[in-house]
């Protein structure tokens, strides 16, 4: 498989990324690399290879959730907030 400069420049907008044409280029040898890697594995013969859908055994652990009651009250965890207005902890806006 051939990578293009089109291609690299595609995924960078995808991905919301600027490169320069010097790192475009770049990362063109390297994916070309890469696949060029991976390649070698439809050249191993797997047909006698279970495939394996599971590394090591996992079982979903299942309890009843139980509401214990807390320590610290409302007044005492505000106390800990840096800034508080109204009864609730005061953040820097965001957007």
């Amino acid at each position: 498989m051939d990578i293009k400069c089109e291609d690299v420049n595609h995924l960078a907008d995808l991905s919301d990324f600027s490169l320069s044409k010097k790192q475009a280029d770049a990362l063109k040898d390297d994916l070309q690399s890469i696949i060029k890697y991976i390649s070698q594995l439809d050249e191993m013969d797997t047909k006698n290879v279970e495939p394996t859908y599971q590394v090591f055994e996992m079982e979903n652990v299942w309890r009843d959730d139980e509401i214990l009651p807390q320590q610290a009250d409302r007044e005492d965890l505000l106390a800990l907030a840096k800034k508080t207005e109204n009864h609730q902890i005061k953040v820097p806006k965001v957007l």
